[in-house]
């Protein structure tokens, strides 16, 4: 296999360094550059041009969603490979939907990490055992509420509200209008039908589909 150029994207500095070195084992990937955050992550994007972005969901300020759609919209033909604690079905979906190559959780052992890159630079989809499980399940269950009435970008709004970011700070987050931002949050709350704040909060973290404001993946 050629030289595999990689772009990882974590904000745990000792977690990045625990991938760097199951990476750098490998003589064909080489990690050209890593972030701990979405600003960076587009930015070194667009510096290195990788040919892979192997990037967590769960990144301060600029989530893992909003940066995957960042990137594929700057370059629609990157390959992009989520790496995450969630391991709901709810979030491979729209990282999916988002244009990601692939979902494999932090839970799983180290060859199916390389054996998922190697699978996302040959063309396919590369999902790891326990959430290709789960998505069965789901489908079997029908859509999940959250999942199928949200857009992607009302899905990381929500996220952000979720996380505590004020409607200013998501709007300068993600170089959008205020206006948009509260628009966004209307829809939101009709699509979900709840009447205000605290529903909305209950809602997106009884889901299970957005981790509670208190907890963090590491």
């Amino acid at each position: 296999m050629p030289q595999t150029n990689i772009l990882l994207v974590d904000d745990h500095a000792i977690v990045r360094e625990g991938y760097r070195a199951l990476l750098n084992r490998q003589s064909d990937f080489t990690i050209v550059a890593e972030a701990e955050n979405g600003e960076e992550a587009y930015r070194l994007f667009r510096q290195h041009r990788p040919d892979l972005v192997l990037l967590d969901l769960s990144l301060p300020g600029k989530g893992g969603l909003a940066t995957l759609l960042q990137i594929r919209q700057l370059s629609p033909q990157a390959k992009v490979l989520i790496f995450s604690m969630h391991q709901n079905p709810a979030m491979a979906k729209k990282a999916i939907d988002a244009g990601a190559k692939g979902y494999i959780t932090k839970s799983s052992d180290p060859a199916t990490l390389v054996q998922a890159i190697a699978d996302v630079m040959k063309g396919r989809l590369a999902i790891s055992d326990d959430i290709a499980k789960a998505l069965a399940y789901d489908n079997l269950q029908g859509p999940s509420t959250l999942v199928s009435k949200l857009s992607t970008r009302e899905f990381e709004i929500l996220r952000m509200l979720v996380e505590g970011q004020s409607k200013p700070e998501i709007a300068t987050t993600l170089s959008i209008s205020h206006k948009t931002v509260s628009n966004c949050y209307y829809i939101i709350k009709n699509k979900l039908n709840v009447k205000n704040d605290i529903a909305l909060m209950r809602l997106a973290e009884d889901s299970g589909l957005i981790a509670s404001s208190h907890t963090k993946d590491c």
